[in-house]
């Protein structure tokens, strides 16, 4: 997928399954776009996709949130409240390390640096018909 157009929740789901279906296992997703553009969502379906049974949420408030799959673990972050990761930096590349998990990052300017050379970035635009173009760019 280099780049494409979503005009539903439910397309948004199904982008994420089919992104879920094509990974290695460990894989680091980094997704950009404003607020509310979709990047919760689509790691909603990335989840489904992967089999998480849980429901899946933003951590804005909690900055990480952790789902297990059978056979490994998706990682969630969302650094949007974090000028300076501190901590939770040592967290990132512990779980990035971790050949059983799928890292999904939010708002990663402030840990750009530490993200693996070879990822993939998932930019999400909100169109002013409400659809989303997502274009992804495998680093």
């Amino acid at each position: 997928m280099k780049e494409k157009r979503v005009n539903s929740e439910e397309g948004m789901l199904e982008l994420g399954k089919n992104i879920a279906k094509s990974l290695t296992v460990p894989a680091v997703i980094e997704l950009v776009g404003d607020v509310g553009a979709g990047k919760t969502t689509l790691t909603r379906g990335i989840a489904e996709g992967l089999g998480v049974k849980e429901q899946v949420t933003s951590p804005s408030f909690t900055i990480s949130k952790v789902y297990e799959f059978p056979g490994g673990s998706l990682v969630h972050y969302d650094f949007y409240r974090l000028g300076e990761p501190g901590l939770m930096m040592d967290d990132l590349m512990e779980n990035m390390e971790d050949t059983r998990t799928v890292t999904v990052v939010e708002w990663a300017d402030s840990v750009a640096d530490v993200l693996p050379e070879k990822h993939r970035r998932i930019e999400i635009i909100l169109n002013e018909d409400g659809s989303r173009t997502i274009k992804e760019i495998e680093k």
